[in-house]
């Protein structure tokens, strides 16, 4: 067997194409990478941060001149009152270490956080027996002084900006060398809230992360029993016209609308008409809702056509009505498409930013959690999406690094939904 020119012409056409496809594979795969590369190298940051240890001398004459621990009276001491605390800390902490060093106290305390005075002083007013004793504490490093321990800053690189100094950078080394400084896993920006431009080094997901999680409860509760309802009906009980195939249409139509045009909707609905809370979850909720009803529809509507016909004509053929034969056979064994369709649904509307920043969901600032699922549904705030958005748009390049680390985070969310959706199917798949 001797193979012809046009053989050989073919059979070089399906080598180039197979080629092709394994190109494609390859570039797709190796872009894939670049980005986790690019993700975690410089999102990995966010989960360390600097820590100053210190102890501080909480001086009776200076919080409680009257020395009566009335919460009130300690109440009038404001962050300024607790600020000659910190400097005096570190020059017992000098004169400990044996220190060289040309800053003053003011210069010495600028190496640490904004927040470090609010917190010494929430310390103080959650138990004023405290008042006149020496307490260690931590406090978190100024954003400069953070980066610098991880390569984001350095001395020249700070030629012109007025919040850190050379010689601060100096002071840091020899805290590093006296075991005072340290880099280490960060906890409070998974648990945490959003902070001001001033403290970067404070900010955490963990409030939006809250946000989110309300609003996924939402669009959950809302648009699983909606979604499942009509695709039971287009598919099995509405008869076939023109009406069911405009709504059809119209269905496929709006899985391929841009989520902004939902934001634009809710907005000028829920919000200006409706007058629900401004920022409030259930609010987003609703839009994630209005968005993820295409995608749930048309995933429920192909579970329950991949069920024989064989399965309803078999449940007629014994008796059974039209209703029970859907609820009793065909929804059942359609129930793991459903459950991928709606996971996949959810995945989408947990990464989507637009229809949040047009209700408003961009970043308050919340310390405590909710007190109960009203609370929580009702009271505003943020989600992931959004306050990455936030973080991102900051000059501080502290701001920055943390926008990456909640990428990290929401990508691990993604990655979970979508990873339980495969292992439902594959559960639950019935081949016929």
């Amino acid at each position: 067997m001797q193979q012809d020119a046009r053989t050989r012409k073919r059979n070089a056409a399906e080598a180039r194409f197979k080629a092709y496809g394994i190109a494609a594979i390859t570039i797709g795969m190796l872009m894939l990478l670049i980005l986790v590369f690019n993700i975690i190298s410089r999102g990995t940051g966010a989960f360390q941060q600097t820590f100053v240890t210190l102890e501080v001398e909480l001086l009776a004459e200076k919080l409680d001149k009257k020395g009566e621990r009335n919460p009130e009276d300690i109440k009038k001491v404001s962050t300024f009152g607790y600020t000659p605390l910190l400097r005096g800390a570190f020059e017992a902490k000098v004169a400990e270490q044996g220190i060289e060093t040309e800053l003053s106290p003011k210069e010495m305390a600028g190496i640490l956080s904004a927040g470090a005075a609010a917190q010494l002083r929430n310390f103080v007013l959650s138990d004023p027996s405290v008042i006149g004793t020496t307490v260690e504490f931590e406090f978190l490093a100024s954003s400069r002084v953070d980066g610098y321990l991880k390569d984001r800053v350095s001395r020249d690189s700070i030629a012109n900006d007025k919040n850190v100094s050379v010689g601060q950078l100096d002071f840091v080394d020899r805290l590093i060398e006296a075991g005072t400084v340290e880099k280490r896993f960060n906890l409070d920006f998974i648990t945490g809230a959003d902070s001001s431009d001033a403290r970067p080094e404070a900010a955490g997901m963990g409030v939006s992360m809250i946000g989110s999680f309300f609003m996924m409860l939402a669009v959950l509760a809302l648009a699983l029993p909606i979604g499942v309802a009509a695709s039971i009906y287009l598919e099995e009980f509405a008869p076939r016209n023109w009406l069911t195939d405009i709504i059809e249409v119209n269905i496929s139509n709006l899985a391929a609308v841009p989520s902004i045009v939902f934001g634009i909707l809710g907005l000028a609905v829920f919000i200006n008409y409706m007058h629900l809370p401004t920022s409030a979850p259930l609010v987003g909720g609703l839009v994630l809702t209005l968005m993820t009803l295409p995608t749930i529809i048309i995933s429920t509507r192909a579970a329950l056509k991949a069920v024989p016909p064989s399965i309803r004509d078999a449940a007629l053929g014994v008796g059974a009505s039209k209703m029970q034969s859907v609820f009793h056979h065909v929804l059942p064994l359609a129930a793991p498409g459903i459950l991928t369709g709606t996971i996949i649904g959810l995945a989408q509307a947990l990464g989507e930013t637009a229809p949040l920043l047009l209700i408003g969901m961009v970043g308050f600032i919340a310390s405590n959690p909710p007190d109960s699922i009203a609370s929580g549904l009702l009271d505003p705030n943020s989600a992931m999406p959004a306050q990455i958005y936030e973080w991102a748009k900051r000059a501080d390049p502290a701001f920055y690094e943390r926008a990456w680390g909640g990428i990290i985070i929401l990508l691990l969310f993604l990655i979970t939904m979508n990873t339980i959706a495969v292992i439902l199917r594959r559960r639950f798949e019935r081949r016929w």
